[in-house]
């Protein structure tokens, strides 16, 4: 276990400033997004993983300056349906789809060829610009799920374009 002194002499050693304090993953996202929005660079959608997608604050600050996003959830993100009135696990949602609530769709090229997924999304507010996105994995029937925000009304096919371009960084 490592003592005050030591982690001191690390922090002085590695260049890190004294008023410098712990943030967690989104927090730092969201500050380097704000600081390369203010600084005038412009960007239309954000995604990432679950660590984001969990965070509150970052979807809100996204959402505040007008910024689109595709964030992965775990399984047991709460979601609320039928118009904001009810509260849901998503895989309890997902498991309630009838078959004709999924469409297949290609997410680009792969090793062996097209890589393509079952795509389904349900409205998760009021105002026709929250969703909760869901993928499955036609071989495996693996499900992940994604909550997603847009400025205005985008379609399903947009959404699954943002979702899978988190894998091209």
């Amino acid at each position: 276990m490592r003592t005050d002194r030591q982690d001191a002499v690390r922090r002085t050693r590695a260049g890190v400033p004294d008023q410098a304090q712990f943030a967690t993953k989104p927090t730092l996202a969201g500050q380097m997004i704000a600081a390369a929005l203010d600084a005038g660079i412009s960007a239309s959608w954000v995604t990432g993983d679950e660590a984001y997608g969990q965070d509150p604050h970052l979807r809100a600050l996204l959402e505040s300056r007008g910024i689109g996003y595709v964030l992965a959830v775990a399984c047991s993100a709460r979601v609320r349906i039928n118009q904001g009135r009810t509260a849901a696990r998503a895989d309890a949602v997902a498991d309630r789809l009838p078959a004709s609530a999924w469409h297949r769709q290609s997410v680009g090229a792969g090793a062996k060829g097209p890589r393509y997924y079952d795509w389904a999304w349900i409205e998760i507010g009021t105002d026709g610009h929250r969703h909760l996105l869901i993928r499955r994995n036609p071989s495996s029937g693996e499900l992940a799920f994604y909550v997603c925000w847009s400025p205005t009304q985008v379609p399903l096919s947009k959404l699954v374009r943002v979702a899978e371009t988190r894998w091209c960084i």
